[in-house]
């Protein structure tokens, strides 16, 4: 099965660019009259590793990158640990592409069932076109959107065989913001040992060619 082929929703795109350039025009989803920018990707798309992130957050929105506020910062850390470039060894995008508007006094909320569905097929198209071999999966959003479950704290770390792909949940940077401690079993110590992981699979892949 080839994916990203849904109906006739997205077409099958002949480049990264031609996609990317379709979506930036798009005024038919669910979030565009909310108001917000689109936001893609960034990084190498020749990258063998890619991460998957929730939807943009303000900082997101303001700039149209992924992962450029303080969870970014956090991801950068966390990829530099083990001696990965942001910009060369990896590629980044989303599950959902615009910033749901806030509620109850927030600036932004989570996205909803059917905004994930709705940009799923998007980022099946683009995965189609980068072709990873590797996915992290950052958070409930992003494992919902892909595999089809949640429940982060029992996922993250584990290798799943997604059509030949490598993926393995984790802890999204912003959960690790949220949650600082560095004791033993706690969520930073996790994300280490899954970012190491990570690091070992994908010198694992690139020594085997």
């Amino acid at each position: 099965m080839q994916f990203g082929l849904f109906e006739d929703k997205p077409h099958s795109y002949a480049s990264l660019d031609e996609l990317i350039d379709a979506m930036m025009n798009m005024t038919d989803d669910p979030l565009y009259p909310a108001g917000t920018n689109m936001v893609i990707c960034r990084g190498n798309p020749e990258a063998k590793l890619m991460i998957i992130g929730e939807a943009p957050g303000p900082r997101e929105n303001e700039l149209g990158k992924p992962f450029v506020g303080r969870s970014g910062k956090l991801l950068d850390q966390i990829l530099g640990a083990v001696n990965l470039d942001l910009d060369k060894d990896v590629f980044i995008s989303n599950s959902v592409f615009r910033m749901p508007p806030g509620e109850a006094g927030k600036n932004f909320r989570k996205p909803n069932n059917e905004e994930i569905e709705y940009y799923k097929p998007y980022l099946l198209e683009i995965i189609r076109l980068v072709d990873p071999a590797i996915m992290l999966l950052t958070g409930n959003v992003a494992t919902q959107s892909l595999l089809g479950q949640t429940g982060i704290t029992k996922l993250r770390g584990q290798w799943f065989d997604w059509n030949g792909r490598h993926v393995m949940p984790i802890f999204h940077p912003a959960y690790l913001l949220r949650n600082p401690s560095r004791k033993p079993g706690g969520p930073k110590a996790l994300t280490w040992q899954d970012i190491q992981e990570a690091r070992r699979k994908l010198d694992e892949l690139t020594a085997n060619g």
